[in-house]
């Protein structure tokens, strides 16, 4: 009987997790197909910002942060659906893993409200050109020197590590009920953002729309959060980017 009850339950755990990954899979290729589609993009020519216009820029920032950040966020989200189950199991109340999702990608939303920001003044300026890459050569090596030396900064690696450790988050951090799971995915995002907001943010140097760098920049996190050595590879991408940057900013000169 108790081999029965057993067989049963990882069925279940099994089929949750398989519906989780059905969904993140279909989540991100739906945000990759929109990217590499371009729809509503009109910015091969310049634009006047109307409230239409910031509105649709901030969801293709918000849909590009989804496709390049849900994969490496992938790991955190299956495990809690994993935790999640077996506390249903101890009689705890079920959340629905899409509310830890919902919570994660909330925390993205000020990060794309920011970046719409930015993204006005640097076109009012003129430091970025219409199809969203960086006109201007010092504006792009301060980015690149700005975001290595982030990457070597303590906020950064305490943020990375809790990136890196999911059982660690959820044994720290874990809340009961909708509310508690909302609140869990909200604080992960925020550390994720916290971890990546000044990679993302050297889209502005490599090209807003630019699919080679964002896949890139994709690529780049996945390895960096998930990799036995990843936070290796964050300490050699900021002495990277600090060099990259400032042999720009002398050529500059």
């Amino acid at each position: 009987m108790t081999v029965s009850i057993d067989a049963t339950l990882e069925a279940l755990v099994r089929r949750d997790r398989q519906v989780v990954i059905a969904a993140l899979t279909i989540v991100i290729a739906l945000s990759w197909g929109y990217l590499l589609v371009g729809a509503g993009m009109p910015m091969m020519t310049p634009v006047s910002w109307t409230l239409g216009y910031a509105v649709l820029m901030f969801f293709m920032w918000w849909i590009m942060m989804l496709a390049m950040m849900l994969p490496s966020a992938a790991p955190m989200v299956l495990l809690f659906a994993t935790v999640n189950r077996k506390q249903r199991e101890t009689s705890h109340p079920y959340v629905a893993t899409s509310v830890f999702a919902l919570g994660y990608l909330a925390a993205w939303v000020g990060f794309s409200l920011v970046a719409v920001m930015l993204q006005w003044g640097f076109e009012r300026t003129h430091l970025l050109s219409s199809p969203l890459v960086g006109a201007n050569v010092i504006l792009g090596g301060v980015l690149l020197f700005a975001a290595g030396v982030y990457q070597l900064t303590p906020i950064k690696h305490a943020c990375l590590g809790h990136c890196r450790s999911p059982h660690a988050f959820l044994g720290t951090h874990w809340r009961q009920a909708t509310l508690g799971a909302l609140r869990m995915g909200l604080e992960h995002g925020a550390y994720c953002v916290g971890c990546c907001w000044f990679l993302m943010g050297l889209l502005f140097f490599g090209g807003v729309m630019n699919l080679y760098w964002i896949l890139g920049l994709a690529l780049f996190v996945f390895f960096e959060k998930n990799v036995p050595a990843g936070h290796w590879l964050g300490y050699a991408s900021g002495v990277a980017l600090s060099v990259w940057g400032l042999a720009t900013l002398v050529l500059a000169f």
